[in-house]
């Protein structure tokens, strides 16, 4: 039920204060945050600092949230830096701040906006490709190396026959663009798209 309302309204909600609102955010988000969470191997005890982190700083810069639809990337994102800085703080004794990161993500602009978007689209497929299969992953990355790699050289890679490498990649890319990082970053955004009539 939670899915069926507009980011949007719910953003505005909550940064109004709706606490129910708010649940709905969590609810609906909380599922990214432990996927990115979950790719750096915290232990609990980090994990649940992580999240926690990532809720209070959306709560700091709800209202300042220009584009909701923009939100999982803006989630998933703070979510990666936390990670990291708490991996860097068990490395070493000085805190991490990443508050100024964080009011650059946020600040009003278009050109941030285009940035953010463009981190967001990033992460999705990164997230993406790791719910992938190996074998899957490694067909796409190979399929799309720089300089290129022949069919002949990935059939060679990945012991397929080079007839089967084009329809396999067709497979890999719906498996891709139906993978929940991708869906929340689209899904969310045609949702939006389609609540701007109502």
């Amino acid at each position: 039920m939670i899915q069926a309302v507009d980011v949007s309204d719910l953003v505005a909600a909550a940064a109004g204060g709706d606490r129910g609102a708010w649940d709905g955010l969590v609810e609906r988000y909380m599922p990214l945050v432990l996927s990115v969470v979950r790719r750096y191997r915290l232990n609990d005890k980090d994990a649940e600092d992580v999240s926690q982190t990532v809720w209070l700083r959306l709560v700091e810069h709800l209202d300042k949230i220009r584009e909701p639809r923009a939100l999982p990337g803006w989630i998933s994102t703070t979510t990666r830096h936390e990670a990291l800085a708490v991996i860097k703080a068990g490395r070493r004794t000085e805190p991490v701040d990443l508050e100024s990161f964080l009011q650059y993500v946020v600040v009003d602009g278009p050109l941030i906006e285009d940035d953010l978007l463009r981190i967001e689209r990033a992460q999705a497929l990164r997230d993406g490709l790791d719910e992938l299969s190996p074998d899957q992953r490694r067909l796409l990355l190979l399929l799309v190396s720089d300089p290129p790699t022949s069919y002949q050289d990935i059939s060679q890679h990945l012991g397929m026959p080079v007839g089967s490498i084009g329809p396999t990649r067709a497979r890999c890319l719906r498996r891709l663009r139906a993978t929940p990082s991708v869906q929340s970053l689209f899904g969310s955004a045609s949702a939006s798209d389609a609540g701007e009539g109502d």
